[in-house]
């Protein structure tokens, strides 16, 4: 399988090192996970929010843990944000659920804090290939901001 996925392309160009993973059909987190070789948390997974009228955020968050809406508002200083839904998630990043991923785009990145010091995996921003690359890499590579943004998932 070639692996010319958007994301691959741009840890190549920017000299970070990553393993390409090709997991299958996944359904959940844990499936994700067993396929990647990793535990949950580091199975991350990057939603994009809405602050404002054609301005995104992309948001890294552990695959253990959902977002933390009101620590998100606070970090971003805004009082509304939202999901946008698949069609405009697409518009907004060239990437279809499931795949979005910050590499390869230049939209403002914030990753839970969790995340540090670790592997991660992360989409491509093609289907049925992942990364599993440093998460200190991606975030010094993308100038994210690092906070704590997510919460225990078993408390949504």
């Amino acid at each position: 399988m070639a692996d010319n996925a958007p994301g691959v392309i741009d840890l190549q160009r920017r000299g970070i090192d990553h393993r390409i993973i090709h997991p299958g059909h996944v359904t959940s987190v844990e499936e994700a996970a067993q396929a990647c070789g990793v535990r949950p948390e580091q199975v991350v997974k990057t939603l994009v929010v809405r602050r404002g009228e054609d301005d995104y955020v992309l948001v890294l968050v552990p695959g253990d843990r959902s977002l933390a809406w009101p620590k998100l508002r606070a970090l971003l200083g805004v009082s509304r944000i939202s999901l946008p839904d698949a069609e405009e998630a697409l518009a907004a990043t060239g990437y279809a659920r499931g795949t979005i991923t910050p590499l390869g785009l230049d939209l403002p990145v914030v990753a839970d804090e969790r995340i540090l010091g670790g592997e991660i995996t992360l989409g491509t921003g093609q289907r049925n290939t992942v990364v599993a690359v440093e998460a200190d890499s991606v975030i010094d590579a993308y100038a994210a901001i690092v906070a704590d943004v997510t919460s225990d998932a078993s408390t949504r």
